[in-house]
């Protein structure tokens, strides 16, 4: 089954926890602190696999979290990291980010890859805070939450050669006889569903990847049929072979369907008119098909007079070898690499470097209580290990710096009064000696 669209959660793995700890080796007196750091949490990494065709995989598995760093050890022994997570993708995959559409990658090359959910860093242990003023800290800190979040992957087949037209003009047909590929062909509208693709070889040891891409129809850039579903992937494709059904059999003028399809490529994609493209001008063992050819030909001189009108049947293969010959020699002449494009309105994710801790904060009432809200005060909180008493007196010196013990007693905080910061509760205490 062919799947091109997929959303799934991944998480960093969290970081491992520092370790209080103290030498407590015989004839070591005042050892000192010997507690090690966490070790990092694994991240979640997306690699190109050009083995892949499909997201079916990404239908059953929509959770990928990476391991957890290791507890750091005493005797100063930091924790391992944890390994990263790899995750398969085919190639022509898009990563968006589900809250902020922003666009995380574009990949297309194998074994390109990015980091999509970085794991959390692991917590210092109290070796790291020992100072010459505490020379025995009973202070460590907690790992570090990983990254998480929602991605939405969107693939678009990477082929050389698409194909394209309205549905029933004959595409599956082609890609059959000139591939091993086995498309289901029948009589009626939108048989192709999916993509499907071949390789072609063309006979003097060439070949390249071809899709029959489903029908267009008028609309299919606002979404009509399924529209934006099929155009996607025609962006990846190197040349388009536009299949027209030139016998006109089912009551529609060749020449305005082709203007229709071109139309539709250019409103969603306006580089895809620029892309290489001949037009195979199908059924022409049906009657009327050569008089409607003499006429395509003259009123496709008027608009493109450089456009490459090439008549074959795919039923009875006439045209179709000298097809893949001129296709093969466009396919040469021109870049290896696949054309990528960037989605209007969605900007590529850039890592930027932390800005500088703010500082800010404000503070509310719940009926009795005082709730204390910031940002820095609240990733400290849960970055420290607050059972030991050396922890309490750091949350301690940094409310007082930052000024909220000061603007929660011109608010009307008194001994016993509760503050709240995040889901730390304590009292409020008129103490110095705590600072």
């Amino acid at each position: 089954m062919f799947v091109d669209k997929a959303k799934i959660y991944v998480k960093g793995g969290d970081g491992g926890d520092g370790l209080v700890a103290f030498r407590r080796e015989k004839y070591v007196p005042d050892g000192g602190p010997a507690g090690g750091d966490g070790g990092r949490g694994g991240d979640v990494i997306f690699r190109v696999d050009e083995g892949l065709r499909t997201l079916m995989d990404f239908r059953y598995q929509r959770h990928f979290k990476a391991d957890k760093g290791i507890k750091g050890r005493n005797k100063s022994q930091h924790g391992a990291n944890a390994d990263h997570m790899i995750v398969r993708i085919p190639p022509g995959t898009v990563l968006i980010d589900d809250d902020t559409q922003e666009i995380l990658a574009d990949l297309t090359r194998h074994g390109q890859q990015v980091v999509v959910a970085r794991g959390g860093r692991g917590g210092r242990g109290n070796t790291r805070f020992a100072t010459a003023n505490n020379t025995a800290p009973e202070l460590a800190e907690n790992g570090e939450e990983g990254q998480e979040r929602y991605v939405v992957m969107e693939l678009k087949v990477m082929a050389d050669v698409g194909l394209v037209g309205f549905p029933s003009v004959g595409k599956s047909t082609l890609l059959s006889v000139v591939s091993a590929a086995q498309p289901k062909i029948g009589a009626y509208h939108f048989t192709t569903i999916t993509p499907n693709l071949g390789v072609v070889a063309v006979g003097d040891g060439r070949s390249f990847v071809m899709a029959d891409l489903p029908g267009l129809i008028e609309g299919a850039s606002e979404g009509v049929g399924l529209g934006h579903e099929f155009l996607r992937h025609v962006e990846r494709t190197r040349i388009i072979i536009h299949v027209v059904d030139m016998s006109g059999s089912e009551g529609r003028d060749p020449f305005e369907d082709w203007v229709l399809i071109n139309d539709e490529l250019k409103q969603y994609n306006a580089a895809l008119i620029d892309r290489p493209q001949i037009v195979a001008a199908n059924k022409m063992d049906m009657p009327d098909s050569e008089e409607n050819l003499v006429s395509f030909r003259e009123r496709i001189a008027e608009l493109r007079p450089d456009l490459e009108i090439m008549p074959i049947s795919s039923l009875t293969r006439q045209g179709v070898q000298e097809l893949l010959y001129r296709a093969t020699d466009i396919l040469d002449s021109i870049p290896v690499a696949p054309v990528v494009e960037e989605v209007a309105g969605k900007e590529r994710k850039v890592y930027k470097l932390e800005a500088e801790e703010d500082n800010s904060f404000t503070i509310t009432r719940d009926n009795e209580a005082y709730v204390v809200n910031s940002p820095r005060i609240e990733r400290m909180i849960k970055r420290m290990q607050l059972s030991t008493h050396d922890a309490i007196l750091k949350l301690a010196r940094t409310l007082r710096h930052m000024g909220v013990d000061a603007e929660l007693r011109r608010r009307g905080a008194v001994e016993g009064t509760i503050v709240r910061i995040a889901d730390f509760e304590f009292e409020f205490v008129e103490n110095s000696s705590y600072y």
